[in-house]
């Protein structure tokens, strides 16, 4: 008898508890509704919504990557990223991941400064840049193209997906994050 009474009670508490934790982690449609409604757009974008900081914020993503196409220009290089250990970027390969400026300037002044190494043509697709309300990050991503020579041998990205964070630092904007894939799909065996 008492174990009957004490199943009795331990499923009516494990219906109760459930019925209590279902009715404050469910919200209705209504409320659902209403959290994701939005007045206008969010960010300031290159899409419908734009900003003229927008063209300084491009600016600086060029930079980053057409410095070598411009006389290997490293000053432009630098000053496109932020100069300290919060720079960080995963490339195509696990190889290349960069963490903080002195990496960056290394495989800048190893690899790409060499005379070996030539940059000959970038393209840049559908790029996509956000701008926080708050003016101070912004974020994007784009289709890119990078057509390169090393060692007389071409050494191209092609169709890589390239996205990245920015934000305004002393009036310009620097990139603290940066990320290059390829699609599994595009991929050749």
């Amino acid at each position: 008898m008492k174990i009957k009474i004490y199943l009795c009670l331990i499923s009516c508490l494990v219906m109760l508890s459930g019925r209590i934790l279902l009715a404050d982690t469910i919200p209705t449609q209504e409320v659902l509704n209403q959290e994701v409604e939005m007045i206008g757009p969010y960010t300031f974008n290159s899409i419908n919504n734009p900003h003229d900081e927008l063209a300084e914020i491009e600016k600086a993503i060029k930079a980053n990557i057409e410095w070598a196409v411009r006389g290997k220009d490293t000053v432009l290089s630098y000053s496109s990223v932020v100069n300290n250990d919060e720079l960080f970027y995963f490339s195509t390969d696990s190889k290349g991941t960069i963490i903080g400026f002195d990496d960056f300037r290394n495989l800048t002044e190893k690899f790409f400064m060499r005379d070996d190494f030539k940059a000959i043509k970038v393209d840049i697709n559908d790029l996509r840049i956000h701008m926080s309300p708050s003016m101070r990050s912004a974020w994007w991503s784009c289709l890119l193209n990078d057509y390169n020579e090393f060692r007389g041998k071409p050494a191209n990205w092609e169709n890589v997906r390239w996205t990245g964070v920015l934000e305004k630092v002393d009036g310009k904007w620097r990139i603290f994050q940066m990320h290059f894939s390829k699609a599994e799909d595009l991929i050749a065996e």
